[in-house]
């Protein structure tokens, strides 16, 4: 799990729960992890005593300074009467990660303290033939392969270093070399290395001492020594300063009235839109979650675009007002969408083609499949609709209109089942089974009826008309084939029997929130009340709300039907709010805000899951999805406050 992301889209620098680097992704977000997970240690050597801050002996607080990318840690081990501050951030525009580093001596004594810092550079994702080397001419450690350099230095200059072998024979690494307090001062080192360095100082009783340090990343040794001799030209703290202030105006460029929100859902909000940032690369592409964790149970990871998720996050941004984020998204989806129209599971940060589970040959019938997830098309249409809606940009719109919305309508228009006349069977969001769901009918309507606007503000009304007409069938077939009276609610999905029928599969999944989010029914729909409450009524489980019925993944206990899900729980808020028609009705949706602001991090940070039994957070953190769809719900909610406030006082 990772605590403190900090980055600037280029550069990102992950911590976990004990204060180490675990992530360091250049030079997209997510690509080119140069530590594989594996952590950076920090240390600290006080007359003869030695302790690494992730030792049970320190006691730890990782937040961030308020509305800003800066954090504030405060860790104190009681046992050597020692605090330490630390600041750590990216740069908001040169790759630079700067750490403020302040030592409090709280001993009654003069005392000698040594501060160590270890590097564990794996760059290009693997320890062979990489050189560490001290460099007399910048007073620095340099850390190289082919077109990726690490410098590191401090100010004042440290006093000490080593370079090595690690993780070779018997080599354990440099920073077991620092536990006497001494470094050996190995000048170079290659192979599979690493690095530490060291500062001094003597410290009389409650005296503090502080020092910066800093990591350039570039992509030839001059790139990274001019950025180095920018710090020390700038002198690091007025990076500090800048780069604080950057977040702050950013975070609040928009004036936002947050009418009668509590300030911690509206500091949840700014911190949520900050999070969601840093796990956003220049590029365009919307990262899921950048947490190398997992990783050691998956053998992959979530450092992927899966355009679902980025046409949430995407959308989440547009309502927030940040249109220049979600251009570059939408631009990279211009550019990625398959010749026939869809979109793959998932995308390298570049916008490559990622790695993936869905087949396209099922050997039981032997016949040919579409490996897609068609809500991954369908969104993107639909968000780039409600981007143009609030935003009207017609050169934008007009750009995108045949290279990706109308390859993307009629691809959706025509993947249909002929006597059905709703979307084929594709995977499902959750990516755990095939069939025709009732979440991804509702997203294909969606967007479909997004293409037939852009097809009627462009003049090409034969187009728009198709897709309109396919989208009304869509939905007259939800409600013929998808929703079963007995019950008095949506299923989840038609499957496959592979006799060339469907079945029904009436398990409560909160996704079928999707059919009143995406407009296919009203939320007041007797329809769609009775599945929203069948999904509060099944699925709540510790104050929020579980994917589906009895989901087993990462479950620790066959005592819930699953894992809190943050989207899910959300996703009741957005009901609350669309059924509102008094302030009063509106009032339950705070709560659950509340309840998810309460359940964050102390550094505001969530993750996919919450485990009901511990409250403790589950698979990777910060999922990028979780923040958006915070950052949407209270959006919504403060549009529909207005709304109801404009007309009582009509």
């Amino acid at each position: 799990m990772r605590d403190i992301p900090v980055g600037n889209g280029t550069l990102l620098v992950n911590f976990d729960s004990k204060y180490q680097i675990r992530d360091i992704y250049f030079p997209h977000v997510g690509q080119e992890n140069h530590s594989e997970g594996f952590p950076f240690r920090f240390g600290v050597w006080v007359d003869g005593e030695f302790s690494w801050l992730f030792s049970d002996d320190w006691h730890r607080e990782l937040r961030y300074i308020r509305d800003t990318l800066v954090s504030d840690v405060s860790i104190t081990n009681p046992k050597l009467n020692i605090e330490i501050v630390s600041n750590d951030t990216v740069a908001s525009h040169e790759n630079i990660f700067l750490r403020s580093v302040r030592v409090v001596n709280k001993a009654a004594n003069k005392r000698e303290f040594r501060i160590f810092l270890h590097h564990d550079f794996r760059i290009y994702e693997n320890n062979v033939g990489d050189t560490a080397f001290f460099d007399p001419a910048t007073r620095s450690l340099i850390h190289y392969k082919k077109h990726r350099y690490f410098l590191m230095n401090t100010a004042p200059p440290f006093d000490s270093f080593a370079t090595g072998r690690k993780a070779f024979r018997d080599k354990e690494g440099t920073w077991r070399d620092a536990e006497d307090g001494l470094l050996s001062r190995g000048p170079i080192a290659e192979g599979s290395v690493d690095s530490t360095l060291a500062v001094y100082a003597d410290l009389d009783p409650g005296a503090v001492f502080e020092f910066h340090y800093w990591i350039a990343a570039g992509s030839s040794r001059e790139e990274v020594e001019d950025l180095n001799s920018h710090v020390l030209a700038r002198g690091p703290r007025r990076y500090f300063e800048y780069t604080e202030n950057y977040w702050r105006i950013w975070v609040e460029k928009n004036e936002t009235d947050y009418g009668d929100l509590p300030p911690k859902i509206v500091n949840m909000f700014k911190r949520s839109l900050l999070i969601a940032h840093t796990q956003i690369d220049n590029g365009g592409a919307i990262l899921a979650a950048n947490d190398s964790d997992v990783t050691a149970r998956a053998t992959d990871h979530y450092s992927y675009l899966w355009t679902r998720d980025g046409a949430f996050v995407a959308h989440a941004l547009d309502l927030a007002g940040y249109p220049h984020l979600t251009r570059k998204f939408f631009d990279l989806c211009g550019r990625i969408v398959h010749p026939k129209g869809f979109f793959l599971q998932k995308y390298n940060p570049d916008g490559t083609v990622a790695s993936g589970w869905h087949a396209s040959w099922d050997a039981e019938t032997e016949r040919s499949l579409v490996p897609i997830q068609e809500d991954e098309t369908a969104l993107v249409v639909w968000a780039l609709w409600e981007h143009y809606g609030r935003h009207r940009d017609i050169e934008f719109a007009h750009r995108l209109y045949q290279d990706l919305v109308t390859k993307s309508a009629d691809f959706m228009s025509d993947f249909r089942d002929p006597d059905l006349r709703l979307p084929l069977p594709s995977w499902n969001l959750w990516e755990d089974r095939r069939g025709i769901h009732t979440y991804t009918c509702a997203t294909v309507a969606a967007g479909l009826r997004a293409a037939a606007n852009f097809a009627k503000l462009f003049a090409d009304h034969e187009r728009g008309a198709q897709y309109s007409m396919a989208a009304d069938e869509i939905v007259e077939g939800m409600a013929a084939h998808l929703y079963d009276a007995k019950l008095g609610r949506f299923v989840r999905a038609l499957n496959e029997t592979g006799s060339g029928s469907y079945e029904t599969d009436p398990t409560v999944d909160a996704s079928l929130f999707g059919t009143f989010f995406f407009g296919c029914f009203e939320p007041d729909d007797s329809r769609v009340v009775g599945t929203i409450n069948a999904i509060r009524d099944k699925l709540s489980v510790g104050g929020g709300i579980a994917r589906f019925e009895n989901d087993g993944y990462m479950r620790s206990s066959d005592k819930f039907t699953g894992n809190i899900w943050f989207i899910c729980t959300l996703w009741m808020a957005e009901h609350t709010i669309a059924l509102a028609r008094t302030r009063e009705e509106l009032e339950p949706a705070i709560g659950v805000l509340e309840w998810v602001a309460d359940a964050a991090f102390p550094s505001g940070v969530l993750a996919e899951q919450m485990d009901p039994a511990t409250g403790e957070h589950v698979s990777v953190s910060p999922l990028t999805w979780s923040h958006s769809t915070f950052v949407a719900t209270v959006m919504n909610y403060l549009e529909k406050e207005r709304a109801l406030t404009d007309r009582r006082k009509r």
